[in-house]
């Protein structure tokens, strides 16, 4: 008797564990969602701008693979398996995918003539100054660049590129290291100095001559979003403000601190009619950052090459330098006909 009786309750345990088994699974599941959902919010409405929300909101691509693979798990797995499980993923990776699948679409309205001047530009964070100087004049040589943007180089930075020969492929120099970002170019300078603007450390600009026109160039280093979010954005809103005043021959380069799915890098792009390469070309998740500093991979992009209506982007690709957390993107553009802008 007393035999039986133990067995019906072992008996009644494992049903009652088995119940809790796929319960907490819809729950861990449920939540998972939740966070994915405050997520999507926070895109949308902009709330990462000048506040801490802008750190985890970098991460919203993966936010993405993240609603796929939770959609895949409540039709598979039986013990996840429940109606409002499977509507929320649905609704929230169609919600994803409206907002990223643009990125990943070249955008073919620019007809770029067969002869249109072209202007082969790159941006590279060097670490203060800590990149391989020769490795980036090599890298400069073999990818043909015509205009180079750097930031945090300071003035022995400088100097390691003078020693690495870096005059001699690029000899024209808007040298700013006591503003963070400096400007090297194969083409003439013209123009150039700390922009005006009202940002943490000065940007710094020029223009060069591409087949008989003027092409402003920014050089970008904006504060972060880690260190003070306010600072970050209040960069950010100066930029906006240059930019819209900008022409349509126009280049901001650099980085950012930012990625297309922060607010603040939304407003600049429509404010001053501006596109960003990556996207423009369907590299929709290109990574930057960080690179070089731990076995993982780069995970986001911080670093854009943007520009105005008069350019389009022909090419853009990252590479890497060693000793610099950053990788530098290469991008080159073509002047548009005037009556194409």
């Amino acid at each position: 008797m007393g035999t039986a009786v133990c067995a019906d309750r072992a008996a009644e345990g494992k049903r009652g564990a088995d119940r809790r088994g796929p319960r907490w699974g819809r729950l861990g599941c449920g939540a998972l969602l939740a966070l994915l959902l405050v997520l999507l919010v926070v895109r949308l409405t902009g709330l990462d701008a000048g506040t801490p929300l802008a750190v985890p909101v970098v991460l919203f691509p993966y936010a993405a693979v993240l609603d796929v693979l939770a959609l895949a798990a409540t039709l598979a797995v039986p013990a996840l398996r429940s109606r409002p499980l499977v509507i929320g993923a649905a609704l929230l990776t169609a919600a994803h995918l409206v907002l990223l699948v643009p990125r990943f679409i070249p955008d073919g309205r620019q007809h770029i003539p067969a002869q249109a001047p072209e202007l082969r530009v790159a941006t590279l964070n060097t670490h203060v100054g800590r990149e391989d100087a020769r490795a980036l004049v090599r890298l400069v040589k073999s990818e043909r660049i015509d205009v180079l943007a750097v930031q945090e180089l300071p003035a022995a930075g400088i100097a390691a590129l003078a020693e690495a020969g870096m005059s001699k492929v690029l000899p024209y120099e808007e040298l700013q290291p006591e503003n963070d970002s400096s400007l090297y170019s194969r083409i003439p300078l013209t123009r150039g100095g700390p922009l005006q603007a009202d940002t943490t450390w000065p940007q710094t600009t020029a223009q060069v001559t591409v087949g008989g026109r003027a092409v402003r160039l920014v050089a970008v280093h904006t504060y972060y979003p880690l260190g003070d979010a306010k600072r970050w954005a209040r960069d950010m809103t100066a930029l906006t403000s240059v930019a819209r005043d900008s022409g349509p021959d126009t280049v901001f380069l650099g980085d950012f601190n930012a990625s297309l799915d922060h607010a603040p890098m939304r407003d600049l792009l429509a404010s001053g009619g501006l596109t960003d390469t990556h996207a423009e070309l369907g590299e929709g998740w290109a990574r930057t950052w960080p690179a070089g500093k731990s076995l993982l991979p780069p995970l986001v992009q911080l670093d854009h090459v943007v520009h105005g209506p008069g350019l389009a982007g022909v090419s853009v690709g990252e590479r890497t330098v060693p000793g610099t957390d950053h990788r530098a993107v290469i991008a080159t553009l073509a002047l548009l006909p005037a009556d194409a802008d």
